[in-house]
């Protein structure tokens, strides 16, 4: 999978990509991430990339010509499958989305900043669009880099067991159960004893129903 970020600052999102599991994939030549200084593609001797919103108001938009360079000239390399825009306003983020995308070939990030993009950059370019919460950061950087590593960890041959990935939080819309490691007495607070049973079934069936209780107790809105 290849992954193109767009973004003003793209030095924001080396560290996540450089350390632990998104390394790991790069190194194996499973995942290629390109980053793409937008200021790189902005017009004028100053690079500029965002001007005055027309109306008035408090804040500055991106252009619409440095984003529209960009994109057309990666379209031209490669078809994508997607063009993402990380914005407050987008679809929720879901493990579902993460599921769906991971089956992807070539995915555009484009990394929001100021007020947001020209409309006509979404209008023109953006095929989906995708927020973390409903709250504002001071840019899409950090949501971007949030996607691709719950992207990129459910690439096969990324996890070193690949089955674990099936059994985390929201696959089937559940909480993952509690885990337990040694020792299996810590001041008195012991492992529930049918994790050391040896019963395989027992201890899926127990799972399950953990998984259940908890969704149903910390995240009832799942169940519905």
């Amino acid at each position: 999978m290849r992954i193109d970020i767009i973004s003003a600052i793209p030095s924001l999102m080396e560290s996540p990509f450089g350390h632990s599991i998104m390394q790991r994939a790069q190194d194996k030549g499973l995942l290629e991430i390109v980053l793409h200084d937008l200021r790189d593609y902005g017009l004028g001797k100053h690079k500029q990339i965002d001007d005055y919103q027309f109306g008035g108001g408090a804040g500055m938009v991106m252009m619409v010509e440095p984003i529209a360079t960009v994109i057309e000239a990666l379209k031209a390399e490669r078809e994508y499958d997607d063009i993402i825009y990380m914005t407050p306003d987008g679809e929720r983020l879901k493990q579902t989305h993460c599921n769906q995308l991971s089956l992807k070939e070539n995915l555009i990030i484009l990394c929001g900043h100021y007020k947001g993009v020209d409309q006509r950059v979404r209008d023109l370019y953006i095929t989906r669009e995708i927020s973390i919460g409903d709250f504002v950061l001071s840019g899409g950087e950090l949501p971007a880099a949030i996607l691709v590593d719950s992207i990129g960890r459910l690439l096969p041959g990324v996890l070193n067991d690949e089955s674990s990935a099936l059994f985390d939080s929201f696959q089937d819309n559940l909480l993952a159960p509690p885990v337990f490691t040694r020792p299996a007495d810590y001041k008195g607070h012991k492992i529930p004893d049918i994790l050391l049973s040896g019963h395989k079934r027992k201890i899926e069936d127990w799972r399950d129903e953990q998984a259940y209780s908890r969704t149903k107790k910390l995240r009832p809105d799942l169940l519905d």
